[in-house]
């Protein structure tokens, strides 16, 4: 069996259970699967990612040991070679090494589909997907042997990274998805990877005045976490715990919060903030005890 497919009705079996055998409260959606993230780990960053938000990455997935496939079709244009080359040589940079950097790309979902080109997924530590279009992406490897590699590398505990659209892929639901133009944030593209479940990933969040953003994307889908992650920022997830490294603030939309609040709530109101250090239980949705970023 597909491992994608096995994932997916393995968190409908959870999902199953938890609904026959607990009831739902007030800090817990009914249909949260048991673990956010059951292995490995997510990175999710705001765009503009430096040197330091790289760095992070290489080490989550290992450091110079570890076998890194950069997926850059979200791109508008890409030069496989050029990217290579590119990649390779910022490797050394961010502690990792030019030989263990594969660039991975097509626009063509039937070659996505095939175990050829797939088949660096199968010993990578992680798979960092970088900026443009989120569109292309599922065009490109929906429902293809290449999404179940992704999986895959997520499932035997490696690392899944993206910046911009490669945060947005992650979540579930899939804003600025419309193959026209990225200001519509509910478009004809709206699912996402999924592997952050439940949840709404935009970028770009202060740096572009986007705050506001999600909040319709909430209304329309309660059951959704909402997250905006601004520029050279990101959530390192593992587990049940997200935390928020790098320079400046992750906005958190939670629907719970507004139906709970005593009035209307203002715009402003609608979300949260966290900054580098504070870390979020995303299945009860409260902080936690922040770290040292």
């Amino acid at each position: 069996m597909p491992i994608r497919l096995w994932h997916a009705l393995l968190s409908l079996l959870i999902a199953l259970t938890l609904t026959a055998c607990t009831s739902s409260s007030d800090d817990e959606p009914a249909s949260a699967p048991a673990v956010a993230v059951p292995n490995g780990t997510l990175m999710l960053a705001g765009g503009a990612a430096e040197t330091e938000l790289h760095a992070e990455f290489v080490r989550l997935a290992g450091g110079a040991d570890a076998k890194i496939v950069y997926v850059p079709t979200a791109s508008q244009s890409v030069d496989v070679d050029e990217t290579r080359a590119y990649v390779q040589e910022m490797a050394s940079e961010v502690g990792a090494a030019p030989e263990n950097m594969t660039v991975l790309h097509t626009r063509d979902s039937l070659v996505a589909d095939t175990d050829a080109f797939a088949a660096p997924l199968e010993t990578a530590d992680a798979v960092w997907f970088s900026g443009g279009r989120q569109w292309r992406l599922v065009d490109a490897y929906s429902e293809t042997k290449t999404l179940e590699g992704f999986w895959s590398v997520l499932e035997r505990g490696g690392v899944i990274g993206g910046s911009s659209a490669g945060a947005t892929i992650q979540g579930s639901f899939l804003v600025r998805g419309d193959t026209e133009t990225n200001t519509i944030m509910m478009g004809n593209h709206q699912e996402g990877f999924g592997f952050l479940p439940q949840s709404a990933v935009d970028q770009h969040l202060l740096a572009r005045d986007r705050q506001y953003d999600l909040i319709p994307v909430i209304e329309a889908h309660p059951e959704l976490l909402g997250i905006g992650i601004d520029e050279n920022t990101a959530i390192v997830v593992q587990g049940d715990t997200a935390r928020v490294v790098g320079e400046s603030l992750v906005a958190f939309y939670d629907h719970r919060r507004w139906t709970q609040a005593d009035s209307a709530l203002e715009r402003d109101d609608r979300f949260f903030f966290l900054e580098p250090g504070d870390r979020l239980d995303l299945r009860t949705r409260q902080e936690l005890t922040p770290v040292a970023p």
